[in-house]
């Protein structure tokens, strides 16, 4: 299985219907449907190394940086009912393609060699894997065709941008500094040793499938850059970039966007996934983001997946109509294709965060948004669309810390319980709802946000209390439509009922509302850790009268407790509403 053109491969990209039985017995179709609506489903972000590894004891994280720790597929799969007793409706599980096997300081996967074959360490037997990729492929099939069968998706990380270190620099190395000409570089072996006599890999004839790059129609050097390391234009300290913008001189074609788009479709297929999410996208071109976004979304409904689900790494902190040249369909622009899905939600991760922390005013939150309101109205057809363009989060892999600290747990409520009612399809990373935080040990930066989980005592404990306040608000979100629908207004609010506004200051009124037809839901937090504090909120005047009653249904064992009612002031509707210290609550009419 080393050519996009392999039988074997064709064969699967026909994807027949078929009846798959799984292990535990059940029996799903195949291709696997299509949620109707992926708001309904948050996800859980996972890394397959470092998330469970069945055949490790429970002991404390004390490791090298930057190697992998042994977690496997086998101990995903023995976590699906963990998982789904979380609320988890998708699991995003980090890449699961093959990399440079000599490569073993790298943990997480995003370096791929081979673009058709699963990485043999993440399988039960990582020997017969590497000799057998249908064995590795079968490994991880058995885990996606699981978690269908307890009403899970699954999402894959894939890479677009760039290939694992698979050559090296002639007088450099694994890196050289950034140049405006092609480096002389010598294609790597099995053990990762440079040939210095590899340096065209389109006239190697003896390749084996760990060495150089597969499959066979991406082994032409003008496929890759090969002008050394650049933020924003080559590679990726040592991963090696794609040329995604390359044209064929003899018919003008986009050779290696064809096979990389091949090769993505061939997964749907063969592995029956449920979506992609795409590392570093924002380097790529914004054409060739929209052409594999349409090409994966028209694959998958060609064989039955009516709802294929892709969204892209676009790390722009403040720089919203950055992230909007990716996502959807932009009016202003000619051509009929649509982009990918859905971006990475880094702005609001960005002030959410600090926010929830009191560093800086629900204000800065607050006017973004609206904002961003007004950006999407070329993209979305309507203001509650806008929740379908975002995967929200808080932290991941590729950030220094992870919000939460054991010592402010309001913190974490407050940012936790924004996350699921905010606009967006919510993401949580793995080892939340058992309260890893700032990790330290040796290792430095990221890797303080990629402690093992497996290695902490009770692990896997579903009695936690950020377990049982993520299960919580997965209940609320798939209770009130209009949290997962719903358009979304920031509200103002004020001390004496006359004079409302953003809360200006740090430590202030976080205020929301989302309103779906005529229901409105009001989510209302005080992120000051020390001061209560009783506040009049804007609701919305056409819907609500005077004197209409709200009952708190969130946090649960409220009711009848924090009841408040709708007061009229001038041309204003207000609720007045007492907050304790770091308290937060989600109101709805009675």
């Amino acid at each position: 299985m080393f050519s996009l053109f392999d039988q074997d491969v064709q064969q699967k990209l026909k994807a027949s219907p078929a009846i798959t039985t799984t292990t535990s017995g059940a029996t799903i179709p195949y291709p696997f449907p299509s949620p109707a609506d992926w708001r309904d489903h948050w996800i859980y972000f996972l890394l397959v190394d470092r998330f469970d590894n069945p055949a490790a004891p429970p002991t404390p994280n004390n490791y090298p940086c930057y190697q992998y720790q042994g977690g496997n597929l086998a101990g995903i799969r023995q976590r699906l009912a963990y998982l789904k007793s979380l609320g988890v409706g998708a699991i995003w599980i980090s890449p699961v393609l093959m990399n440079p096997q000599w490569f073993k300081d790298y943990w997480g996967g995003y370096g791929m060699q081979n673009f058709l074959r699963i990485e043999p360490r993440f399988c039960s037997d990582p020997v017969r894997a590497l000799a057998d990729p249908a064995y590795a492929e079968a490994e991880f099939r058995s885990l996606v065709d699981e978690a269908h069968a307890l009403g899970m998706y699954v999402i894959l990380d894939i890479v677009l941008n760039h290939a694992g270190d698979v050559f090296g620099y002639k007088g450099f190395g694994n890196t050289a500094p950034y140049a405006n000409h092609e480096y002389e570089i010598a294609w790597r072996d099995e053990n990762g040793n440079m040939q210095n006599n590899w340096t065209a890999i389109e006239h190697v004839s003896t390749l084996t499938h760990d060495q150089g790059i597969w499959p066979v129609e991406l082994q032409k050097n003008a496929y890759f850059r090969r002008q050394g390391t650049s933020n924003d234009n080559g590679d990726f300290d040592r991963m090696k970039e794609f040329v995604t913008d390359y044209k064929n001189p003899l018919n003008g074609n986009h050779d290696v966007r064809k096979y990389l788009i091949l090769a993505y479709q061939y997964l749907i297929a063969a592995l029956d996934i449920d979506g992609y999410r795409i590392d570093t996208l924002m380097y790529v071109e914004p054409e060739f983001a929209r052409i594999f976004g349409n090409s994966m979304r028209e694959y998958a409904l060609s064989i039955g997946k009516k709802n294929f689900f892709t969204f892209g790494e676009v790390w722009k902190d403040d720089d919203e109509s950055g992230i909007a040249e990716f996502i959807g369909r932009n009016t202003s622009k000619d051509g009929d294709l649509v982009g990918v899905d859905a971006a990475l939600d880094f702005p609001l991760r960005k002030r959410l965060h600090a926010v929830a922390k009191a560093q800086i005013s629900p204000a800065i939150l607050a006017d973004h948004m609206d904002k961003r309101r007004e950006l999407l109205r070329q993209i979305v057809s309507s203001h509650g669309d806008a929740s379908r363009y975002y995967v929200t989060f808080l932290d991941n892999h590729d950030l220094a810390d992870r919000f939460h600290n054991k010592d402010y747990p309001a913190q974490t409520t407050i940012a936790l319980s924004c996350l699921m009612t905010l606009q967006g399809i919510p993401c949580i990373y793995y080892g939340t709802e058992r309260g890893l935080e700032n990790f330290r040990n040796s290792c430095r930066d990221r890797e303080n946000s990629r402690e093992a989980l497996w290695g902490q005592q009770n692990a896997f404990d579903i009695n936690t209390n950020e377990f049982q306040l993520i299960r919580d608000l997965s209940g609320l979100r798939a209770k009130e439509p209009a949290i997962r629908y719903g358009r979304q207004y920031f509200r103002m609010c004020s001390g004496d009922g006359l004079h409302f506004g953003y809360s200006p200051f740090a430590g202030g009124i976080l205020a929301f509302s989302r309103i779906l037809n005529e229901q409105e839901i009001l989510v209302v937090a005080n992120t000051n850790p020390v001061q209560t504090t009783t506040i009049f909120i804007q609701v919305d005047f056409n819907l609500h009268v005077e004197g209409s009653n709200w009952e708190v249904i969130f946090p649960a064992g409220q009711d009848g407790v924090a009841k408040t009612t709708t007061v009229t002031t001038g041309n204003s509707r207000s609720v007045q509403v007492r907050l304790l210290p770091g308290e937060l609550l989600v109101l709805k009419p009675l």
